[in-house]
């Protein structure tokens, strides 16, 4: 298969090289720990794995000794730095910093030891604030971004664009994965600064614990959104790394819509919480669609496995298990 650039690159090798050594930078978070775990279940026996005591990202002569020391053979860059609004308002500076400081040292190094592929993870928050619904990889960079994640944005895109110039310069199979909306188990249900699955999740729980009788939820319930499985996002991972080399990046969803209403009523359920539910419409609702255009990967082979109701079960046993009893 030829990239935008006419170079060849060879498929299909990936998976049959189980042995080959693997970085998974990133692998305490919600991604990497997925990736890991999908790896591992694969046959994969030889991951090299860094907590960020072991390894400071940032630092570009820490990174570049652990390339030479290490020489791993493939890299999933699953590792940055991610927030809410309230964070990325709040340090905006790290936000661009941070994650700048990450992808340019892993990608650098990664080539200059010779890497024979690295895949780079962003997000959807990519995309301009008034792109086309569903949002096709074509529509980066044409328009202006939603200004409270800007900065977070700018740095992921460029790590994408990074890894085409590295192919175009070097002829180096360094790929992009856009992933949308993702929850599942390694999640953050902080109550502050977790993302809108997680914070209904606990609320429901909470509510369940504390035998309230509603729980309120801000504004009308109406936008629609797009929620992924980590776990099919790690499947995916493992897809692309065996069967993509493209010079584009590549929308990794599932194009399953549910409004807000649909999503709290189903946590509800998985929950088992029997109060009411309220909505409070003096409160924003923020984008009313957010949907990635993800056939493009669809095309290539690769549809999700993990229905909503699943994954939302699964990540609530997770939560029981992992959150609830651990503060008891």
């Amino acid at each position: 298969m030829a990239d935008a650039t006419g170079s060849e690159m060879k498929l299909g090798s990936f998976m049959s090289e189980k042995s080959a050594k693997i970085f998974v930078a990133g692998h305490m978070g919600l991604v990497g720990s997925a990736i890991v775990r999908k790896l591992e279940d694969q046959g994969f026996t030889n991951l090299v794995l860094r907590t960020h005591s072991e390894l400071d990202l940032t630092s570009q002569s820490d990174v570049e000794s652990f390339f030479a020391t290490e020489k791993p053979v493939y890299v999933i860059l699953a590792a940055a730095k991610v927030g809410g609004i309230h964070a990325n308002n709040t340090y905006p500076a790290d936000f661009i910093g941070v994650n700048l400081q990450i992808q340019t040292n892993v990608i650098h190094s990664a080539y200059k030891h010779g890497v024979k592929k690295l895949l780079f993870l962003g997000s959807s928050c990519i995309y301009p604030k008034f792109a086309p619904q569903p949002i096709p990889e074509s529509a980066l960079l044409t328009g202006p971004l939603e200004p409270t994640n800007e900065w977070y944005a700018i740095a992921k895109i460029a790590g994408i664009k990074m890894c085409q110039a590295y192919r175009i310069q070097h002829q180096w199979d360094a790929i992009s994965g856009m992933p949308t909306n993702l929850y599942g188990q390694n999640d953050n249900f902080h109550p502050e600064n977790s993302h809108v699955l997680p914070a209904l999740m606990r609320r429901f729980h909470e509510a369940k614990a504390n035998n309230a009788d509603e729980v309120v939820v801000w504004g009308s319930g109406s936008p629609l959104r797009e929620f992924l499985h980590v776990d099919d996002l790690a499947d995916a991972c493992v897809f692309l790394m065996d069967r993509y080399s493209g010079f584009e990046h590549v929308n990794v969803g599932n194009g399953v819509e549910v409004t807000i209403k649909e999503l709290a009523e189903l946590v509800k359920e998985v929950v088992g919480f029997k109060g009411k539910l309220v909505w409070d419409c003096t409160k924003p609702d923020g984008t009313p669609r957010k949907l990635m255009d993800s056939s493009k990967l669809a095309s290539l082979g690769w549809t999700p496995k993990i229905s909503i109701k699943d994954g939302l079960s699964q990540t609530y046993e997770w939560y029981l298990e992992n959150v609830v009893q651990k503060k008891q």
